[in-house]
């Protein structure tokens, strides 16, 4: 296969306002190779898919595109030109149908291309693409009756609606099963068989050794490393990205357990979960594992008052309790950090400020009257405690990066000083350096004798976080283990198959 390069960044930089997005960056992408774009949130990685797109044009440096400078005005130049990117959150048309999504934009018209929209000829090659990835969706079923998964793969039926050259995929697994990262995978070694050029942007260094050829790795603005995968360790990897060794990804402070504090029997809603007993304890991190549909969420989102239990008991600090919505838990000192941050956790429209101080908005308040000064001191106090990086916090949270967003999440509820705190995913899609930092921050609410519940697809993270662990399968418990009893084997054994129930 020709290696020639199909695009190239030369000497490329990015100026914002008191920010140097990217700076002097060589970037090359090859056919038929599936490259790693490695590096912590912040490190440059989306302006420089950006440009690629034309979302952005370079403040300083050239691209060349088959040998030949080039501009993209736009992002249908870009599209144009045969690059297509698959963002990490889905942008669909809820209304819409599934071929209207895919064909958005690039619409196949009747006659010499200028007729009416061939709705026959779309609909049809939406109904191959969909095939060609073993997908069971109607080209015709609106976009609103899909999974998070099934959305995210539409994207990726709309990306190869193009035939684009160049795929650019950020964090695709994010919301699939073990098995769609299978099929992921499985169109991702057709790409590059075909040609096609993958550039794969992801946290998850096991999906980086599984999947990648190439890799490169940014580190503030400026490309630190690259290489092959195959000649490169986790290790090294992680060195490049942060600038120092980073043995300690856990760092789980071993503290006395205190007394109980949550005590969940029997809990229950119908048609998610059944029978759910545990304990929690002042000082506690109380792991919970299971594969997506396992209830784990649904678990928290009723213990929050968010949604309704058809049965069972749940006691706070020895009195029963059962919140009918999520300011009752709130007063009662309990705090849930959800898995959507975009959708459920922050405000992204809004100020760094504003979204932290939200849940004690009353409080700051006297007869009606916010008081701004206590509001910014609150604000300045949780945004250094979580080192939230920022040009200043009146800026709207959606300017800040993925592990940023998550800080200012983690802000807001550490600000109401909670006793429970419920963190699902805290570090979903995040770097390695920041995931880091949070595990630090949740080691350091245990050590204060907060009561931590913490909910995670990553294996990892919960052996090397959890004092205990709840492992859920359908819905049911199917093991609770001690930390120094679970390992990688047992904990997947009981995640896969109902193997009896447990109390914690």
């Amino acid at each position: 296969m020709d290696r020639t390069p199909i695009l190239e960044l030369k000497n490329i930089s990015m100026y914002f306002p008191g920010i140097k997005a990217l700076d002097d960056v060589d970037f090359t992408v090859r056919p038929g190779e599936v490259h790693a774009l490695i590096g912590e949130n912040g490190a440059g990685k989306s302006t420089l898919v950006k440009i690629m797109t034309g979302v952005y044009r370079p403040t300083a440096g050239t691209m060349v595109l088959d040998g030949r400078d080039v501009q993209f005005r736009s992002a249908l130049d870009a599209q144009a030109a045969g690059i297509s990117a698959i963002h990490q959150e889905a942008s669909m048309f809820s209304e819409l149908t599934v071929t209207e999504n895919i064909f958005m934009g690039h619409h196949i018209r009747k006659g010499s291309g200028r007729g009416p929209v061939d709705w026959k000829t779309m609909t049809a090659r939406t109904r191959d693409l969909l095939d060609a990835m073993e997908l069971d969706i109607s080209p015709d079923a609106p976009v609103k009756s899909l999974g998070v998964a099934q959305r995210h793969m539409v994207e990726i039926a709309k990306a190869l609606s193009i035939d684009a050259r160049i795929v650019i995929m950020d964090e695709p697994t994010s919301a699939l099963t073990l098995r769609e990262v299978e099929d992921l995978y499985k169109i991702i070694r057709r790409l590059r068989d075909e040609g096609k050029a993958v550039i794969f942007i992801s946290h998850k260094f096991e999906e980086i050794f599984d999947i990648c050829d190439t890799y490169t790795v940014f580190r503030d603005g400026r490309m630190v490393g690259e290489g092959r995968v195959a000649d490169a360790t986790v290790g090294g990897i992680i060195n490049l990205m942060v600038g120092r060794s980073l043995d300690q990804m856990f760092p789980k402070t071993d503290v006395p357990v205190g007394g109980g504090v949550l005590e969940v029997e029997n809990l229950s809603r119908a048609g998610y979960f059944k029978d759910v007993s545990f304990a929690l304890h002042k000082g506690e991190i109380l792991g919970f594992f299971g594969l997506i549909g396992a209830g784990r969420t649904e678990v928290m989102r009723v213990l929050f008052g968010i949604d309704p239990a058809s049965g069972g008991t749940v006691r706070l600090n020895g009195r029963v309790v059962r919140f009918r919505r999520p300011r009752e838990a709130m007063k009662a000192g309990v705090a849930y950090i959800p898995e959507d941050r975009h959708e459920q956790g922050t405000i992204l429209d809004m100020s760094i400020t504003d979204n932290i101080t939200l849940p004690k908005v009353d409080d700051l308040a006297r007869y009606g009257v916010l008081n701004r000064k206590a509001e910014r001191l609150l604000a300045e106090e949780y945004a250094e405690k979580i080192e939230i990086k920022s040009a200043g916090l009146s800026v709207n949270t959606s300017t800040l990066s993925g592990g940023n967003q998550q800080k200012v999440v983690l802000a807001k509820w550490l600000s109401t000083d909670p006793d429970v705190l419920i963190l699902d995913e805290p570090t979903k899609g995040i770097d390695v350096g920041t995931k880091a930092r949070v595990h630090k921050i949740i080691s350091e609410m245990a050590a204060q004798g907060k009561a931590v519940i913490l909910v995670s697809s990553e294996l990892p993270e919960v052996l090397g976080m959890s004092d205990r662990i709840v492992v859920m399968h359908e819905g049911l418990v199917t093991a609770v283990m001690n930390r120094d009893e679970a390992d990688p084997d047992s904990v997947m054994r009981a995640a896969t198959a109902h193997t009896g129930r447990e109390s914690a």
